[in-house]
Parts: structure tokens; C-alpha cells; sequence
């Protein structure tokens, strides 16, 4: 064991239970005494702290624990040959490390806390009893004592607490940097980030920033373009609005006017959507880097999410037990696979259908109603005022559609945990993309005319982005403050004392107190990244499929997203609990929306500058009109295209995975030998005996 191994233990679970009223004179027995003895000899590392309103049991696992824990969880890791191998503690230094430098994971860790936490029952023969706060409670054999502690509301939760240390060094290197200049405002420490809250599949907190980061980065020059071409144009408004009685001089700068919409806005169309296109491949390029950095396991395994036809858990039933069944009659076992493959696919299109319908029959009605209003309002606060209140309201409509669809997705039959995810983005995005578009849409049809589509676009990027963080980061502070008070408030009620001031001594209070990083449509698929992709997916199609209307839009994303960076690692650190690492989903679906938002983005677009060039709405196929429809067709094609000409691995990232699988397919041939010429030998020897 190194020397970092061998560092005081960091406190990471904590165990939650209410002050006692009664105290037991009868150490033996106490409850909470039990526990903390039980956790002991389970080999963590045990610290009590009596808080204002509650006592904790914080929890602690020195490596020794860890490894024997993930010894019986038989977790795969990352070996220096590129194999994931079960692990085993005497072999601990045949393991790749984090990138901090130690052997597990948070995600492997937490996993490892809950098998140890939750794997405490009586072993005994008979019950044992225990008592808390004067109420007796029977421990029987076999049973678990967590599990029955929690049935007796004596455990009230057990969280995740933060490392301290490390917490402090990302405040400093990462939450609070952009008051260092540095020459980047996009750099994180994603390696930092991806070792304080740990990987399973392929999407971590640290995927999500290092996404961020590079699309906010690309954005740059975007965002200089689009405030060249409105410094421009509003340069030449400024000049006809003051040379008003030179009227020649003003025609001259309206024919500019109207060429420079003509010609530069296509150009900045194009030049937007290869952005976009360029974007995406190059992302799934750093994707791919970053997985080969980190010491991910890849290891095939049955998904816990899947149910065979026939099981009532969520586990798959035991390989051999599945064999032995479709050994003794394949017709039956085929016909009920395929009934039950079926089945999934008939619910699922339901699903879809019932999502459908709710957004033409509920949400349509509601945005059109909105949309109209706004074009009969003559006051522009008011219609500021009415933005708002929308935007407010449809937050909370879309958010119970969002619940709705949970509910729906929990009777469909999908192969895994990270398939239900997928589902569950697709049919909330569709919900958020009619809510956040269509009014926009109406706009622009209607009118077509770019100064309205503009101020639109202004007032719904603004209030959305305040909206947004008001709930993100605010919101959270607010409860946390408002706990902290009913907490204080309760305390000073049962003293007797409203002067005296109650301090909050104890972080492990402190954290037990904040919100948890959540999604706003549950917490059983999805926790708060999925409310974080959904506000960039939206984000990025608001300022692509209206780029040619608005192209200062990307300069006020950029800047929100620069702020975004450090204001998401405030609340991941400073307002929010840390996250309980979660084994789905992936950036996969998110990435699929952001392909349809940029095919989505060529159709608008293009629609805008038939607008544009026929104002007058004579829809006859003029040159200008042709070279539109063409370039349609032509992005269209280079969108498709460019995947085959970019390719989504980097060199070196497939190199080292061909070495590693010759190294592991080598390493498996000479071991497999020796065990055959081996069997041969003692089978020799054997005949020779007889």
C-alpha cells in the first residue's frame, strides 16, 4: 500500500438519525451503539457527530474494505494491459489508478459503501432487541439491519458526503478561476472533476462539463462573427436615421442595407451549419480521447434494468437456470421472447402516441393562444410581462408532461436502464422543443418579418437564461437557507430562548441540509445533468435554427455559457449535495438531438431567407430562390457526409485499443496452454501408472 493509501481516512457516507429525547441506560441494547459497533466490524472507519436536530454516523473505508467489498461485488477494473480483470486486493498494483491517484472510483466506492451498509443482518439464531428513544424494536435473524431501521424511521436517510479536501481544491482550480485571468475562461481541470465524482458507463458530471466547455470554446468565433455582421448593421441604421435630409446618400445605405442581408446573411448561414456539423463529429473525437484516458470499465454486463419474460425483478435470472430452460423446449422459450419483444415495442409506440397527442391537443393550443396574444398587445412591457409569465407557467406544464412520461416509461419493456433514460430524453425534449419553438415559429410565419422575429428571439433568450439559473442556482440557495431557518426557528421554540443565536458547527449537518442534484421531472431515471443537456440542446436550437434573424445570438450564448461553467460548479459544490454517482444513461441521445437540431436548423433557415429574398410572397423560382433550394440540398448532403470523412475515434485511441486486445488475446493463449500441456502431462503420468 502506498503512501497515499495510508493518508487519514475521508469521510464519505453519512448516516442520519434523530436526537434522542430518552437516553438508554442500557448500553447493550442502544441502537445506535449496535450500529456503530456493526459498522466497526464491517471495517469502516466510525465518527459520531450530535448536530443541532439530529445525530450522524459518518462513515470511512480505508482500502482494505474497499477491496474486499469489491471483491464480493466481483467488480471489473481497468489492468495496465488494457483488460478489465475482476479485482483482488494482493493484486492491487496490476490495477490502473484514478487519475488522483487512488485504485476505485466514487462511483466504485459508493457501490462499495451501499454492499456494506446495506449487508449487516443478524446472523445469530435468535432476535436480538434494541431500543431507541424508549421504544423497543426486534432485530430477527437473518434480517437486515438497515433496512429495518429505516421501516422504523430510527435511520432517516444516508447520503453522500463531500470530500473536503478535494472540494476546496476545485473551488480553487476550478469554480472560482474566472476570477484568475488565464487566457482561456473555458478551461476546467476535467481530469480533477472526473476523479471527484467518478465514472460507470460513458456520461459523468465530468463528460458534461468537458462538453460544455468545448461548445462554449467553438462558440467564440461564432459569437465575433454575429457581433460583427449587428455592429455592421447597426452601423448602417445609424446612418440613415441621420442623414435624413441627404435622401440619396440614404437610398445608397438602404440598397447596402439590403445587400449585405442579402448576401451576408446566406454566407452566415453556411458558415453556421459547418460549424455545427464540424462540432459534433470533433466532439465525438474528444469523447472517445477522454474515455481512453480515464480507467472506464467496458466490461459487458447484464444490465439491471432489463427484466426476462417470466421475472418479477429487475435482475436477470441466473445464466445456468436460463439455459436449462431453453434446453428442455426452445419453440415455448422463442414464442415467449418474441411475445414479450413485441409487447415492448406495441407499449413504447403507445407511449409515443399518448406524448403525440398531448402536445397537439394541450401545449399547441396553449402556445398559439400565447403567440396571438403577443401579436395584439400594442405595449411592449406588457409583452415583456406576458414572456415572462409564459415562460414561467410552461416551465411547470412541461415539467409535469416530464413526470407523466416517467410514469409511462416505467411500464415499457426496454432492454436496459440506459434504453428507458434514452426514451425518457426523447419524449421530454419533444415536449421542451414544442413549448420553446412553436411560438417562434408562428412568428415567423405570420409575419415574416425580422425585426419582430428579433425582438422574439431577444426577450426569450433573456428571460430564459434568467429563468433558468434563477432555478438552477438560486432556487436550491433559497431552500437551503429556508431549512437552515426552520431548523434554527424549532430549536430556540423548544429552548424557550428567540434571542440566542444557533450556530451550525458540524459540515456533516450543513450538507445533510442542502438539496440534492436532482431533475426536475424525478429522481428515478435522471438526476440534475439531465436538466443540464436539456438547457444546452435548447440553448443551441434557439440560436440555430434562427441564425440568419438574430446572429448576435451566439454572443449572448457564449457568454451565458462562459458564466454557466463556474455558476454549475458553484452549485455542484457549494449549494448541492455531491451527486450519488448513477450507473445509466448516456450522451448518446443528447447528441442525437443535437443532429436533428442541426438538420432542423438548414430547413428554418432556409426558410427564413425565401422570406427574406421574397417578401412579397409571389413564391416564383427566381435565381435567388434556386440558389436557396440548392444550398438546402447541399448542406443537407455535407451534414451526412462529413461523418465519413472525419472519423469519430482518433488514431491513437484505436491503436491503443488494438495493442491492449493483442496484449490481452496473448497473455489468454499462453495461459490456456500451459494449462492444456499441463492436463496432458498428469494425464500421461497417470497411464504410466497404470
Amino acid at each position: 500500500m502506498d503512501e497515499q493509501e495510508k493518508e487519514e481516512p475521508v469521510f464519505e457516507i453519512a448516516v442520519v438519525i434523530p436526537r434522542r429525547i430518552v437516553q438508554e441506560n442500557d448500553e447493550g441494547s442502544d441502537c445506535v451503539k449496535v450500529l456503530v459497533e456493526e459498522f466497526t466490524r464491517v471495517g469502516f472507519v466510525v465518527d459520531r457527530v450530535l448536530g443541532i436536530a439530529e445525530e450522524f454516523i459518518k462513515l470511512a473505508a480505508p482500502l482494505e474494505t474497499l477491496g474486499r467489498a469489491a471483491y464480493e461485488l466481483q467488480i471489473k477494473k481497468r489492468t495496465h494491459i488494457g483488460m478489465d480483470l475482476q479485482f483482488e486486493v494482493e493484486e492491487v498494483e496490476a490495477f490502473v489508478r484514478q487519475p488522483d491517484g487512488s485504485i476505485f472510483s466514487w462511483c466504485e466506492r459508493f457501490q462499495c459503501y451501499c454492499h456494506l451498509i446495506y449487508g449487516i443482518v443478524n446472523n445469530s439464531k435468535s432476535a436480538i432487541t434494541l431500543k431507541f428513544d424508549g421504544k423497543e424494536i426486534s432485530w430477527k435473524s437473518g434480517e437486515n439491519l438497515l433496512r429495518k431501521l429505516e421501516s422504523e424511521n430510527i435511520v432517516k436517510q444516508v447520503f453522500p458526503l463531500h470530500d473536503e479536501r478535494k472540494r476546496q481544491s476545485l473551488l480553487r482550480n476550478w469554480a472560482t478561476r474566472w476570477w484568475e485571468w488565464d487566457g482561456d475562461l473555458t478551461n476546467q481541470p476535467i481530469d480533477e472533476i472526473y476523479s471527484y465524482y467518478g465514472a460507470k458507463v460513458n456520461i459523468t458530471i465530468a463528460i458534461y462539463f468537458a462538453f460544455l466547455g468545448m461548445y462554449t470554446r467553438w462558440l467564440l468565433f461564432l459569437a465575433a462573427f454575429g457581433l460583427a455582421l449587428e455592429l455592421i448593421r447597426f452601423g448602417a441604421f445609424l446612418v440613415v436615421y441621420l442623414v435624413k435630409c441627404l435622401v440619396l446618400l440614404k437610398l445608397c445605405f438602404l440598397m447596402f442595407y439590403r445587400s449585405f442581408q442579402l448576401v451576408v446573411l446566406p454566407i452566415f448561414f453556411v458558415v453556421v451549419i459547418l460549424w455545427a456539423v464540424m462540432f459534433c463529429q470533433f466532439w465525438k473525437r474528444k469523447n472517445s480521447a477522454l474515455l481512453a484516458r480515464w480507467p472506464v470499465n467496458t466490461a459487458v454486463t447484464v444490465d439491471q434494468g432489463y427484466k426476462l419474460p417470466g421475472s418479477k425483478g429487475s435482475s436477470s435470472q441466473p445464466q445456468m437456470e436460463l439455459t436449462k430452460l431453453w434446453d428442455n423446449d426452445k419453440t415455448k422459450v422463442k414464442a415467449v421472447f418474441q411475445r414479450h419483444e413485441w409487447l415492448g415495442r406495441l407499449m413504447r409506440f403507445r407511449n409515443d402516441v399518448i406524448i403525440i397527442f398531448s402536445i397537439i391537443c394541450l401545449q399547441l393550443p396553449f402556445e398559439l393562444a400565447y403567440a396571438h396574444l403577443y401579436e395584439v398587445i400594442d405595449s411592449s412591457k406588457i409583452k415583456f410581462g406576458l414572456t415572462a409569465v409564459y415562460l414561467f407557467a410552461i416551465q411547470y406544464i412541461t415539467q409535469f408532461c416530464g413526470k407523466v412520461s416517467v410514469r409511462l416509461i416505467k411500464n415499457e419493456n426496454n432492454e436496459s436502464t440506459e434504453k428507458r433514460a434514452d426514451s425518457l430524453v426523447y419524449k421530454v425534449f419533444g415536449l421542451y422543443f414544442m413549448q420553446t419553438y412553436i411560438g417562434i415559429f408562428y412568428h415567423a410565419l405570420l409575419h415574416r418579418d425580422f425585426s419582430t422575429l428579433r425582438t422574439v428571439l431577444f426577450q426569450r433568450l433573456l428571460l430564459s437564461e434568467v429563468l433558468e439559473n434563477f432555478l438552477e442556482n438560486f432556487l436550491p440557495y433559497f431552500k437551503y437557507s429556508y431549512k437552515k431557518y426552520r431548523v434554527r426557528h424549532k430549536k430556540k421554540k423548544e429552548k424557550g430562548d428567540s434571542r440566542r443565536r444557533i450556530q451550525f458547527t458540524h459540515r456533516v449537518e450543513k450538507e445533510y441540509l442542502k438539496p440534492s442534484y436532482s431533475a426536475s421531472i424525478g429522481e428515478e431515471l435522471e438526476d440534475g445533468l439531465f436538466d443540464d443537456f436539456l438547457e444546452l440542446a435548447l440553448q443551441f436550437g434557439m440560436i440555430m435554427m434562427f441564425a440568419c434573424a438574430f446572429p448576435l445570438a451566439f454572443a449572448f450564448a457564449t457568454v451565458n455559457n462562459i458564466m454557466e461553467i463556474r455558476a454549475d460548479a458553484l452549485k455542484l459544490l457549494v449549494i448541492l449535495r455531491r451527486p450519488v454517482p448513477r450507473a445509466a444513461a448516456t450522451v448518446g441521445a443528447w447528441l442525437n438531438i443535437f443532429q436533428f437540431l442541426i438538420v432542423m436548423s438548414i430547413c428554418t433557415n432556409c426558410a427564413l431567407l425565401v422570406w427574406l429574398y421574397d417578401q412579397e410572397g409571389k413564391w416564383s423560382l427566381e435565381p435567388g430562390l434556386a440558389a436557396i433550394l440548392i444550398m438546402e440540398h447541399v448542406l443537407l448532403l455535407i451534414k451526412f457526409g462529413f461523418s465519413r470523412l472525419v472519423p469519430e475515434e482518433p488514431a491513437w485511441v484505436k491503436a491503443n485499443r488494438a495493442k491492449h486486445a493483442t496484449q490481452a488475446q496473448d497473455m489468454c493463449s499462453k495461459k490456456l496452454l500451459r494449462t492444456i500441456s499441463g492436463g496432458s502431462r498428469a494425464f500421461g503420468e497417470l497411464k504410466k501408472l497404470e
